[in-house]
């Protein structure tokens, strides 16, 4: 089997995890999120945890997808039109990968997680 074939069904391969990774995140986040919402009876305390569920598993499929749109642009045709759209499918799925982050997070990847404490800010002291 040539290398450039190998090259590419392996691309294809880290296609597929990254849609099966979605897929099934999504799943099973909407499975928990049901349970949870029909056990407590609350679907609103439900929900933040559902979405940030489903978040976490579209970002690990994104970069998956990213990987095998990397192994197949690089490895089998690296011409300046095949890496320039490659740059722009890495920008706008960094761009969904910043987006869900702060969303989840809701702070930038780059700032630094607020420690935990007792007390929230303008709590008065005990």
């Amino acid at each position: 089997m040539p290398t450039r074939e190998i090259i590419e069904k392996v691309g294809a391969l880290l296609d597929l995890a990254g849609v099966l990774v979605i897929a099934a995140g999504v799943t099973l986040a909407t499975v928990v999120f049901l349970a949870r919402s029909w056990r407590d009876r609350r679907l609103a305390d439900s929900y933040r945890p559902y979405r940030e569920d489903v978040g976490k598993a579209i970002l690990l499929g994104l970069e998956f997808l990213v990987g095998g749109d990397i192994i197949r642009t690089v490895a089998v045709s690296p011409t300046f039109t095949s890496v320039g759209v490659l740059g722009l499918i890495v920008l706008v799925r960094t761009f969904l990968s910043f987006s869900l982050e702060v969303e989840l997070d809701g702070r930038w990847p780059w700032q630094a997680r607020q420690p935990v404490t007792g007390r929230s800010v303008g709590a008065a002291p005990r």
